[in-house]
């Protein structure tokens, strides 16, 4: 069976690819020629990820599955959240958002966070989701090279690593999109 996973993000389709397993082929928004700027404008994590798949499953008639992951900063309100890859503002790179919350965190003992992730995925126009909790802490300071994002700074618990510190394979099977995308991949061996 084909499924698109409709990210333009070459990480995020590496780490899913690995987790869903051969009965499936995963293709991306670039194979089924997709590069239309899909909308995301809904104020809650699950919500974004909905409009995606069905943005994708209307216009290609394709099943398919979409993401969206915030990462939510106790200290911050739960910022940067639903923001969390525009947060230093619209053209902003993954650095320049790492810098800004190290800076709004400045100075701030509690450094608890968690990154949620929210697939939904849509089979024959019918919508499933599955979440991904993995809670954590910021870093003071970014720590290794591995990853993408946030990665550098945030410290899943039970680990004394950052998620950019961990080697792949540890952090597909820990992080908020490997436990969502393994709530996914179960699912999917049940159709």
């Amino acid at each position: 069976m084909k499924l698109v996973f409709a990210t333009n993000n070459a990480h995020k389709l590496e780490e899913v690819t690995k987790i869903i397993n051969d009965d499936f082929e995963i293709l991306s928004l670039k194979d089924i020629e997709c590069f239309d700027d899909i909308p995301e404008t809904q104020n809650t994590i699950e919500g974004n990820a909905s409009q995606k798949a069905h943005y994708v499953y209307e216009k290609y008639k394709i099943n398919c599955f979409a993401d969206d992951t915030g990462l939510e900063i106790d200290a911050l309100n739960g910022e940067p959240g639903v923001y969390s890859a525009r947060y230093a503002g619209e053209n902003c790179t993954f650095q320049d958002n790492v810098k800004k919350v190290l800076e709004k965190l400045e100075g701030v003992e509690n450094r608890n966070a968690q990154f949620k992730t929210v697939i939904s995925l849509i089979i024959d126009g019918k919508e499933y989701q599955f979440e991904g909790i993995i809670k954590g802490k910021i870093l003071k300071e970014q720590k290794g090279s591995s990853g993408f994002g946030y990665d550098p700074i945030f410290q899943p618990e039970g680990y004394n690593k950052t998620f950019a510190e961990l080697a792949p394979e540890v952090k597909n099977k820990i992080s908020h999109r490997g436990i969502a995308t393994s709530k996914l991949a179960e699912f999917l061996k049940n159709i």
